[in-house]
């Protein structure tokens, strides 16, 4: 497929086909739980307290005639702490168990919990070039909401990896034909339910993302203050970028250094064996220097004692 080359001017500057990544079907069933195992392996455990609802000082004897022993009253043999006492006649109230007032959870959450759901490489790999591809269908980013122009899909050129000001970056997509898409980004409400209590008041609208050759970019530095605007690295790309809540077909935009990338180093394909990591050179050891041995002074032998004399 050949994708025409946008400049910030909005004038074309040739054409790049798409690398074989984009070729792949579409499978929305892939990319669900590519992004759901993401989205467990960052979840934060939590759990209850271990020693919760132990701490009292509750027993009961279950042995006949013991006292403080539940046997002959016509009552449960829970555990239970005694509140006042007359003789051996005790008022107590139930304790330790479930159910009962102060006492533990059955089943509390427990903080050692693993939520992590493993996911096959080669299958995570499958749903990122399925992301890949459904976000150049005009037809599924459409559904997802997006305010598309008509020259959609299209490639941006190098030079937006130069931009240095967030007006020039906002003034070159909405000459590009983004301004209805921006400003569908801006918009965020007030969350429903008691999420809004807890540090997420608002939700936001994803809007373009922006894949780019490399973070060291100056329009990774120029497009971060822009409202749902999302930008990458083309070697940092997930699912949860491509497909935000399951859902493929977020309006991405690819740098032609990013396409150059992707061709070449062919990223995400069955075959790719990783970022390549140059060994640290070796230091040769220096020689520990020779020690000196200095040679040992004779002893004079005393001369042997005669009979007679001591020695």
């Amino acid at each position: 497929m050949k994708l025409p080359i946008k400049t910030p001017a909005n004038t074309d500057a040739g054409n790049v086909t798409a690398p074989v990544q984009f070729d792949e079907p579409f499978r929305p069933d892939l990319i669900a739980r590519a992004v759901l195992s993401l989205q467990a392996g960052a979840r934060q455990p939590y759990g209850a307290y271990p020693e919760a609802g132990k701490r009292a000082s509750s027993k009961v004897s279950r042995r006949r005639r013991d006292y403080r022993g539940s046997y002959g009253f016509g009552i449960s043999r829970v555990p239970r702490k005694v509140l006042n006492r007359r003789g051996t006649r005790m008022y107590y109230v139930g304790a330790f168990a479930p159910g009962t007032v102060k006492g533990r959870r059955a089943h509390p959450p427990k903080s050692w919990k693993n939520w992590e759901q493993k996911i096959n490489e080669k299958e995570n790999r499958k749903a990122i070039r399925s992301a890949l591809a459904a976000s150049l269908d005009k037809k599924i980013v459409a559904a997802r909401g997006h305010k598309l122009p008509p020259s959609f899909p299209f490639i941006l050129s190098d030079e937006f990896e130069t931009l240095t000001k967030t007006k020039e970056v906002v003034a070159a997509f909405e000459k590009l034909g983004l301004a209805l898409e921006l400003e569908r980004a801006s918009e965020k409400k007030i969350r429903a339910g008691k999420g809004k209590m807890r540090g997420r008041r608002y939700k936001k609208t994803k809007g373009p993302l922006v894949v780019v050759s490399a973070n060291e970019t100056k329009l990774a530095l120029a497009a971060r203050n822009v409202p749902g605007l999302n930008l990458v690295a083309v070697d940092s790309l997930n699912c949860e970028l491509l497909a935000p809540g399951t859902h493929a077909g977020r309006l991405t935009l690819f740098t032609a250094r990013a396409i150059q990338r992707l061709a070449d180093e062919r990223l995400f394909m069955n075959d790719y064996k990783g970022a390549r990591v140059e060994p640290a050179p070796l230091v040769e050891k220096k020689a520990a220097p020779a020690k000196t041995v200095k040679p040992a002074t004779p002893k004079t032998a005393k001369p042997p004692a005669k009979k007679g004399e001591s020695a």
